[in-house]
């Protein structure tokens, strides 16, 4: 394992980032302007990180590789992205990745380990309105696999909270508006199926606040205040890009159409910056 790191300080918070993609450096930026010590784990850090973040190089699926990991770590967020969205790699990194994890850590000082999952857990609820109270019931082996993890944590003596986010959205993340710009995207029309986003910026807020609060849940939903017919978002941004709206079609596989509530997340004090995934897609879209 190699490590870069050149700070010095010694904060309250010494937060290790597993899985440090987009989502997961987002997450240690804000952290490290809250004066946390961050350690981002990945497979191939930079060469010279000039960030502030303590890097950290290791695969999730190899245990083996992570070495000894710093001491001491008050949270851990878990929050590494798959190669595949198949069945074995999604058990393989989050079932057993985040086992491997746990199994290496110090956890004397460890005040929390924030699991981010997904809301495909739930599956299947029509345009009917599902919360941290609804059972889930995942419609492939990938949402099974993220369930177990989520249980497996829950199960062990240690202060865990589950983040399930909706689909993200926001900078990088554009495979949709090209879909649309190509003429490529189908839509479902007949049926209703409704589509829950939260861009990328509110999906890092709501895990640094979560951080932050002394008291949580277990389980929190992560989405805007806007769920959102599928046919509505997409002809919406084809309106925005000035191209023509989506022929019928299929609606996602796998994913089941529900409306999100993120009610228990904005009761603990967390507001998105992007309520409604149109003005999100909007700002992503508008001439810099």
């Amino acid at each position: 394992m190699a490590m870069q790191c050149s700070s010095t300080e010694a904060p309250l918070e010494r937060v290790l980032i597993a899985g440090a993609g987009d989502l997961g450096l987002r997450v240690g930026r804000l952290l490290r302007e809250r004066g946390a010590k961050v350690y981002a784990l990945r497979r191939h850090p930079p060469v010279h990180g000039d960030d502030g973040l303590c890097w950290i190089g290791g695969d999730l699926t190899a245990p083996a590789s992570l070495g000894p990991l710093p001491r001491s770590i008050t949270a851990v967020v878990y929050a590494p992205a798959p190669d595949e969205r198949t069945a074995a790699a999604y058990r393989a990194l989050y079932v057993d990745g985040l086992r491997g994890l746990i199994a290496r850590l110090d956890t004397r000082a460890l005040g929390r380990v924030l699991f981010v999952s997904s809301s495909a857990v739930y599956g299947e609820h029509g345009d009917d309105w599902v919360d941290e109270d609804t059972p889930p019931a995942p419609l492939t082996a990938t949402g099974a696999a993220l369930l177990e993890a989520e249980r497996w944590l829950q199960a062990q003596p240690l202060p865990a909270v589950v983040l399930r986010l909706a689909g993200l959205y926001g900078p990088g993340r554009t495979e949709l508006i090209e879909r649309l710009r190509r003429g490529q995207a189908r839509v479902p029309r007949e049926v209703v199926h409704f589509a829950n986003r939260i861009h990328v910026e509110d999906a890092a807020t709501a895990v640094a606040h979560l951080l932050a609060r002394r008291e949580t849940a277990p389980l929190y939903v992560g989405t805007d205040d806007s769920p959102l017919p599928l046919a509505t978002l997409y002809d919406h941004l084809a309106a925005l890009l000035g191209v023509p709206p989506p022929a019928p079609g299929a609606p996602p596989p796998g994913v089941g159409s529900k409306r999100l509530s993120n009610r228990r997340l904005r009761a603990s004090g967390w507001t998105p910056r992007w309520p409604d995934a149109r003005a999100g897609y909007a700002a992503l879209l508008a001439p810099d």
